[in-house]
């Protein structure tokens, strides 16, 4: 039984996991003039929230219903993941998860924004995919 509960941990983790990069992939458009900066933006917010979430999973933490990325980073680093100063600027990203959805709702983004977000949801899923690798 613990051995079937350890691989349903682990493929919930792998579903977050592509689910996050197929996030990253649209963020990584973040040149394509066809993609409002907006869209860009929001794709990568979500690629962190659900890499972060990758990582809970993978540790059992129990996380709240949320895409406050300060929330979620923070409940990852007090479980013992570890993340380089580039990801410092990623609680910003956070902004991106609800208002820019909405036109008129927040200050529009700009493709300078929207392809910086995009580097840091880079940045932010390679590292979760990397610790998830780390901790089999």
């Amino acid at each position: 039984m613990p051995g079937e509960h350890r691989s349903a941990v682990h493929e919930l983790v792998l579903e977050w996991l592509r689910s996050a990069r197929a996030d990253l992939a649209i963020a990584r458009m973040s040149e394509n003039q066809e993609i409002a900066p907006e869209i860009i933006a929001f794709h990568a917010q979500q690629a962190v929230e659900k890499a972060l979430k990758a990582l809970l999973v993978q540790n059992q933490i129990e996380f709240p219903r949320t895409y406050v990325i300060g929330v979620l980073l923070t409940l990852c680093v007090e479980s013992g993941y570890t993340f380089n100063e580039d990801t410092g600027d990623v609680v910003t990203l956070t902004r991106y998860a609800v208002g820019v959805r909405y036109p008129g709702e927040t200050e529009p983004v700009t493709r300078q924004e929207a392809h910086f977000a995009a580097a840091l949801a880079d940045t932010v899923v390679q590292a979760a995919e990397s610790q998830v690798r780390k901790t089999g």
